[in-house]
């Protein structure tokens, strides 16, 4: 199986497996959400995060109709924002660069964080929307 195979729209039979928009981005916040629990064990974020939030946002296009690839390019980005206000409101202490002011609020402690994960964010958005143009560009043309 090439890669260009594996990324063509699913044939009919499996096209009732592909996740509307909705389902799939609740389906990869859930697992962010597991992802980070897991990480915040040792009260820390760190690379278990980072390869989870880019392997869940690289797979959301895959998982998703055709009809909802711009929702799957749009939401890492919100994810992550969303994701590093809610860890430094409730676990402040994971997201603290070296340098940073005790005092910082919370969204001093979701920018720092921002700053420490950029890169992940990054690869994840880009591996996103290189699936989504890949999709696009495999996918069969309409019947006329």
């Amino acid at each position: 199986m090439t890669m260009a195979s594996a990324l063509l729209r699913a044939p009919r039979t499996l096209a009732s497996h592909d996740l509307t928009a909705r389902q799939a981005i609740v389906l990869a916040i859930v697992a962010l959400t597991f992802v980070i629990s897991l990480d915040l064990l040792d009260h820390r974020l760190g690379l278990p995060f980072s390869l989870g939030f880019v392997l869940i946002v690289a797979t959301l296009p895959l998982a998703v109709r055709p009809d909802a690839l711009f929702a799957a390019g749009v939401a890492p980005p919100v994810i992550f924002a969303a994701a590093m206000v809610l860890v430094s409101a409730f676990f402040g202490s994971a997201l603290v660069l070296d340098g940073t002011p005790e005092d910082v609020g919370i969204l001093g402690r979701a920018l720092s964080g921002t700053i420490a994960f950029g890169v992940p964010l990054l690869i994840g958005h880009a591996l996103a929307l290189l699936i989504i143009v890949a999709r696009i560009v495999n996918s069969p043309a309409p019947a006329r």
